[in-house]
């Protein structure tokens, strides 16, 4: 079954250069991250510290964008950074990038290398289908603190993905929940490759089909299907 992604029109109205790649996918085998992912991981670094060529992540352009639209529903960027940056200033620095488990050091490569966003979320847990909207104040966002579950709630007009129990992910890309994360016995995901104005639309398919090589060749057997770019124009 296809899960269905709908971003809203005020998203679109707020955010019109808004442009994102889904890759569904089922049969993937997890695991503990490996030398072959961490080693992605180290090669992503290296081709961001190329691509920003002595810029710090936030004056790319594209980050430059995100910026603005995270400024445009409400959040201050510098305090919740989207999620390519916060990945991108982490892999320049001296600790370097986490390693969380082969999908998402996949994911996560990808994201770095190509400075974007990418999200990656358990087909199985997700609860009907996905939605990009503005926040009413009233959804619930279950995570964890001090090893107890919180439910919080987004701000009124914060951009979030929610599905059918609630929000999945705050501040459109800012904090994953861990309702729905991969885990290590992950079998099928959906993940999502976000991109805004300046980046060109042929650079975020380039992204997705390099993620779904890369899926193809750690879950051999899997079917994969990548849905064309969809412009919130």
């Amino acid at each position: 079954m296809t899960l269905t992604l709908t971003v809203s029109d005020e998203v679109r109205a707020l955010v019109p250069g808004f442009t994102h790649v889904a890759i569904e996918a089922h049969g993937l085998l997890n695991g503990p991250s490996t030398e072959e992912s961490s080693a992605l991981l180290d090669d992503a670094a290296r081709r961001l510290a190329v691509r920003l060529d002595g810029r710090a992540p936030h004056e790319d352009p594209h980050m430059v964008a995100w910026r603005a639209a995270y400024t445009a529903f409400g959040s201050k960027p510098s305090r919740t950074r989207n999620s390519a940056e916060a990945l991108a200033k982490r892999a320049l620095a001296d600790g370097g990038l986490p390693r969380i488990n082969l999908l998402v050091d996949l994911y996560n490569a990808i994201s770095v290398a190509h400075l974007i966003p990418v999200g990656g979320e358990d087909l199985g847990l997700i609860q009907g289908g996905m939605r990009l909207v503005r926040a009413t104040g009233e959804e619930d966002f279950v995570t964890a603190a001090g090893g107890e579950e919180v439910v919080e709630h987004p701000d009124a007009g914060e951009i979030v993905w929610c599905d059918g129990a609630g929000v999945t992910c705050r501040r459109w890309n800012w904090r994953q929940g861990p309702r729905t994360r991969l885990t290590e016995q992950s079998t099928s995901a959906i993940f999502l490759l976000e991109s805004l104005a300046p980046m060109p639309v042929a650079e975020v398919e380039a992204a997705g089909a390099e993620l779904a090589e890369l899926l193809e060749k750690f879950s051999p057997g899997a079917h994969i299907d990548v849905r064309p770019a969809q412009s919130a124009t």
